[in-house]
């Protein structure tokens, strides 16, 4: 009997229109020739892997620039067309508060039959979301791929980004493993801020205009004649402190110090991107790739700065919210259009297919309203993935493993009406130097004082006493749901003000940027 799919069309399918180049790996060479000879010693010093088994844990990004293509491998079935007959046994790799999201969506998959996470965290295991396998190292694919077999896993789901860098999605497909997230080689696109920029450059994709430098001089003279304010990346991953926006040429020319003379950031600055500052708005954006084809997720905001009104020092994400009313519809078809989509069918042009989630940084500038990519990063955003994983409403195995297959075209996600918003709970301190150890009372409680609490565990473990403790800078990321925005804020800071953390604090203005200011009177 002939099968048919269950879902319906998306008018932001792609397919490639240069087939024959998908597998064209010499075009990926003759790519990297282009910008390596831009007299960069920070790649010619690195060794070009030969083999996409010998990725190891030390190795940069940069070994990855021989790209290969991601195949799929037959031995591993999985019929997408009847998602009710079908169990699917997940890894989630990773442990911090977006793992815990996915977790929690893929728990309520119907087609999920088990959920293991690797490392995971006290608050995933004790929320029941997941089995943590908390003495995996995610970072040993041998260890991975038998953990795999032994228990019948059929999808992998890798977190965060530095896992993706150092191979484990490669040896996992190699071994037959169905895996969402990319290539060592395809996870350049964050690994390597340079290399971003050569792909939009190529492909013109709309960016801030940039130079490349490895002599701080001549870094010092662009400057220059630039002026402030202005931008100065490292190339490489550098913990999400990489970026510095200097207001001041003084500010530019000691952040290029940082970085080329005092090495602060080690091989991830051996050469620096300094970038036209834009004025706007940022937002998030997400799509789901399988390597032709993409589909966007719902639209998200977070806030980066630590203190309320978005002041103080850039973060990992102090809260977000679904949906951000900046990306309106029309604005996210300009987004697939000019930015996505164009990624996608470069990256599959030059040899160097993306499967996984794509998650563009944008600016949407002042001036002309329209969007910039200011960076890509190759995996679900925290605290957006909290925001989103609470509101989708298909079978999130199911959309996985259709993107693992290529399988994307056609395929549209549904999502509950109304908002939701996350408020990160972070230890006192953060993004500086902060406590370990504090305990946090009352987390169960706070979960019960308003419908659709809930609490996503990004760095906590438990003591002796059976007691919460924080064990990170991000500690919790307190969620909640509502029929519009404002009821959203008011759920979740209805629980955030439940819990009993005098080691903790947490920005009282979340959602500023979308709400009138009388939703901002709360007493602290």
């Amino acid at each position: 009997m002939a099968c048919t799919t269950t879902f319906t069309s998306s008018s932001f399918s792609l397919k490639l229109r240069n087939s024959n180049l998908n597998n064209d790996k010499s075009n990926c060479f003759q790519f990297q020739k282009s910008f390596v000879s831009l007299n960069n010693p920070c790649f010619l010093a690195e060794r070009i892997i030969s083999n996409r088994h010998s990725v190891s844990r030390s190795q940069s990004i940069f070994n990855g620039f021989k790209c290969f293509v991601q195949k799929s491998e037959p031995s591993v079935s999985v019929d997408s067309c009847n998602d009710a007959e079908e169990s699917v046994v997940v890894l989630v790799v990773g442990g911090g508060g977006r793992e815990h999201a996915l977790c929690h969506a893929l728990k309520r998959s119907p087609s999920c039959d088990a959920v293991f996470c690797a490392p995971g965290n006290a608050g995933i295991s004790s929320s029941e979301d997941a089995t943590c396998i908390s003495d995996l190292d995610i970072f040993d694919s041998s260890a991975v791929i038998a953990f795999c077999r032994q228990w019948g896993v059929r999808l992998v789901v890798v977190g965060p980004e530095a896992p993706l860098v150092s191979g484990l999605a490669n040896n996992l497909v190699g071994a037959g493993i169905p895996t969402f997230g990319p290539s060592s080689e395809a996870a350049a696109l964050e690994g390597s801020k340079n290399f971003m920029k050569s792909l939009c450059d190529k492909y013109n994709i709309p960016t801030a205009k940039y130079k490349t430098f490895t002599d701080p001089s001549a870094a010092k003279e662009y400057i220059l004649e630039q002026g402030a304010p202005i931008v100065i990346k490292a190339d490489g991953l550098a913990a999400g402190k990489g970026v510095i926006v200097a207001m001041t040429l003084e500010e530019a020319y000691e952040a290029v110090d940082l970085m080329l003379v005092k090495n602060v950031f080690g091989s991830a600055g051996c050469c620096v991107i300094v970038e036209e500052f834009l004025e706007g708005e940022e937002a998030s954006f997400f799509a789901l790739v399988d390597g032709e084809n993409a589909i966007p997720l719902e639209s998200a905001q977070d806030h980066k700065r630590v203190g309320d009104g978005d002041t103080g020092p850039n973060t990992g994400g102090m809260g977000a919210y679904s949906p951000a009313p900046i990306l309106t519809k029309e604005l996210q078809s300009i987004v697939m259009e000019s930015i996505i989509l164009p990624t996608v069918e470069g990256m599959s042009a030059e040899g160097c297919k993306f499967v996984g989630v794509l998650f563009a940084g944008l600016m949407i500038e002042k001036k002309s309203g329209l969007p910039k990519l200011i960076e890509y990063n190759v995996r679900f955003g925290d605290p957006e993935c909290q925001v989103l994983m609470v509101r989708l409403e298909s079978d999130l195995a199911q959309v996985l493993l259709a993107a693992c297959r290529g399988e994307l075209t056609g395929v549209t996600l549904d999502w509950s009406p109304g908002s939701a918003m996350v408020v990160v709970m972070a230890s006192k301190g953060y993004p500086g130097s902060y406590e370990k150890g504090t305990v946090i009372q009352n987390l169960e409680e706070s979960e019960l004082v308003a419908p659709s609490v809930k609490i996503f565990h990004a760095g906590t473990a438990l003591d002796s006493d059976g007691n919460f403790i924080a064990t990170g800078g991000r500690v919790l990321g307190v969620t909640a749901t509502g029929k519009d925005l404002a009821e959203a804020q008011d759920r979740a800071y209805q629980a955030v003000e439940e819990i009993n953390w005098p080691g903790g604090f947490y920005r009282r203005d979340i959602g500023w940027r979308a709400l009138p200011l009388k939703q901002f009177a709360r007493e602290r």
